[in-house]
């Protein structure tokens, strides 16, 4: 069947030259943008049960925008004053210039990694004397702690954000030919939206090996996984496969 309309659990994206309005006009189809999920930041209060000792950090560890927006958010509710002497380990560089909302970028010590959070070994190792915070979210990939564990690194995790499904009631009558889906949680929240939800002639893209495996788990059948060395991005799958399918015959 070919495919007309596809819709993107995530947020719409800023920049004009997105592959995604690039798909939409090359095929001349309709694509739309709709978070599954949402963030919401943990009280302060709830935090302090936590029984971590701010006093004593002396270098935080970010994987994502949220961390770094939730952490100085925490860190205002308590009134916890961040010394200019805190170290800041980034997963990735983006992430790392998402600082400079809060710190005066040039003047404080920041370690980036490449790309994946392994990328941060060589980096722990030669600061393993530091007393480390991992602030996250209320479900982070296994092989986070693991790794800071092997390594034998004073660490601790601080819980300040979680995720939780979006109101989507309003797209029960909507039908779309492709869904997107990029986390686990976005797969739950479509059952826990519409939990009769038949795939039938919907195809569903998935990008990850976490959340193909909650796909399968909830019984959907998978028409496009990401990434494969064809195809390393979702847009480069999609173009691909929305070309097979709506190619004249």
């Amino acid at each position: 069947m070919k495919v007309k309309s596809i819709l993107v659990s995530q947020p719409k994206p800023q920049v004009e030259n997105s592959p995604y309005f690039e798909i939409e006009k090359r095929h001349k189809i309709k694509i739309d943008f709709r978070p599954f999920i949402q963030v919401v930041g943990v009280d302060g209060k709830d935090v302090r049960q936590q029984k971590i000792d701010f006093q004593r950090i002396t270098a935080v560890i970010f994987t994502s925008r949220n961390a770094i927006d939730h952490f100085f958010r925490v860190a205002e509710e308590l009134r916890i004053q961040v010394p200019d002497t805190m170290k800041y380990f980034c997963e990735s560089e983006a992430i790392a210039f998402y600082l400079q909302k809060y710190i005066v970028y040039r003047k404080r010590k920041i370690y980036i990694g490449e790309k994946l959070f392994s990328d941060l070994v060589p980096l722990f190792k030669k600061h393993k004397d530091e007393k480390f915070l991992l602030p996250a979210a209320d479900v982070i990939k296994p092989d986070v702690p693991k790794l800071l564990d092997s390594l034998n690194l004073d660490w601790q995790l601080a819980t300040l954000f979680r995720t939780v499904s979006s109101d989507l009631s309003d797209l029960e009558d909507v039908k779309y030919d492709i869904l997107v889906f990029f986390t686990p949680s976005g797969i739950i929240s479509l059952f826990e939206n519409f939990p009769d939800f038949v795939q039938e002639n919907t195809r569903i893209a998935v990008f990850g090996k976490n959340t193909v495996a909650e796909a399968e788990k909830m019984g959907l059948r998978i028409d496009i996984e990401v990434p494969t060395k064809e195809t390393p991005s979702m847009t480069m799958a999609l173009d691909k496969y929305v070309k097979e399918v709506n190619k004249s015959k």
